[in-house]
């Protein structure tokens, strides 16, 4: 196909009502709408609707890709549950993120181009189901979404070496953040050197989750308590943040520098790794051959008189595998020959089969190949 766009929207903190699919359905009347998606895909044309105002009225999750090469992920979350000063030290550098406030929501929109992908094997579907989950670690307080986008950066060069990271490490990495590496196309070196501390994001235990609730004020855990009586879906998500405040890693931040070096060092070994199999597998199979080789050289000569036999029929063939063959069968006495020291006896023999069948000139230009222009033998 010579165009290809894939749209999917994800409506997870309240479904699609009656009038919301209605005005979809009249955007697109291709789309797949349920109570919480649209999914379309084109070949020509494109949607008639922009993104940003399907998020900012109806969806949590927006999940974009084209065939030439752009990517784009948009969520929207709760401004009570991500405070913006909390992400904008990871985000300085980067002009392929935008944020801007909704209602009281923030909208994140990442938007890359020239992704590198598997071309039309991609079509997009599968990709927010992977990526989905990203959004309810943002809102429990794991801000390691942004530090990916921070190491985007610093893979572009766009980070001075000098600069620390915005968290000490990410890992372990989540299916989300791994599939958010992927689906942009990062370096897989560098995003395993940043997931090589821990961020220390567990997920709380019970006993833990107790003691942070112990110190909320009987006040405001009534108005939790009614929150979720009423259907919202954030209140667990808020506690658990409220966890990881009190909870901080406590580790040295490396630089960007550092970072890029470390990933260097693992393309290095890598590579190494990659050459010293190559090797040992050129080894095995060269130890192979010369055992095939043996073999075969052994089947020889235990046939003795009768393979000289067989070189003549082969000739006589008057055809391209019959002289192949005569040659190959040629090279193998050669090689006994040197062996058992019998070289006068060879080459008196090919003097012989090269005088008979002068005329056939293909067979010739075989010995010739093979190094038997004159009676001394195969060289």
């Amino acid at each position: 196909m010579s165009e290809y766009q894939y749209y999917e929207f994800q409506a997870i903190d309240r479904p699609l009502d009656r009038a919301a699919r209605e005005t979809l359905r009249s955007i697109s009347s291709r789309a797949r709408i349920t109570g919480t998606s649209f999914t379309n895909h084109y070949e020509w044309g494109d949607l008639k609707g922009n993104p940003r105002t399907f998020m900012e009225q109806w969806f949590d999750l927006h999940l974009y890709l084209a065939n030439w090469g752009t990517r784009r992920l948009m969520m929207r979350l709760p401004t009570r549950l991500l405070n913006r000063t909390d992400i904008n030290p990871f985000l300085r550098r980067i002009d392929w993120v935008n944020i801007w406030g909704s209602d009281e929501n923030l909208i994140v929109d990442i938007c890359r181009d020239e992704v590198e992908s598997d071309g039309d094997s991609d079509d997009g579907s599968g990709w927010l189901a992977v990526l989905a989950p990203l959004r309810a670690e943002v809102l429990s307080g794991d801000l390691r979404l942004f530090y990916l986008l921070w190491l985007m950066a610093v893979q572009e060069e766009l980070i001075a070496d000098g600069e620390v990271e915005p968290l000490p490490g990410i890992g372990p990495l989540t299916g989300a953040l791994q599939g958010l590496a992927e689906f942009f196309g990062m370096d897989p070196d560098l995003v395993q050197v940043a997931a090589e501390r821990d961020a220390h994001v567990a997920a709380p235990s019970r006993d833990s989750l107790r003691e942070v609730l112990a110190t909320i004020p009987e006040r405001q855990k009534t108005e939790l308590l009614l929150r979720i009586a009423a259907g919202d879906v954030h209140v667990g998500a808020e506690i658990r943040s409220v966890w990881r405040k009190k909870h901080p890693r406590s580790a040295g931040h490396r630089t960007a520098g550092a970072l890029r070096k470390r990933a260097r060092e693992i393309a290095r070994a890598r590579e190494r790794e990659a050459t010293e199999r190559r090797q040992a597998e050129r080894h095995r199979q060269a130890q192979e051959a010369e055992q095939a080789r043996r073999g075969w050289l052994k089947a020889l000569r235990q046939r003795g008189a009768s393979v000289w036999r067989e070189i003549e029929e082969e000739i006589e063939r008057r055809s391209a595998p019959g002289y192949d063959r005569a040659a190959d069968l040629l090279s193998g006495l050669q090689a006994i020959a040197v062996e058992e020291g019998s070289q006068a006896d060879f080459s008196r023999r090919l003097a012989l089969i090269r005088a008979r069948h002068e005329k056939k000139r293909k067979f010739v230009e075989r010995l010739d190949r093979l190094g038997c222009s004159n009676a001394q033998g195969l060289i």
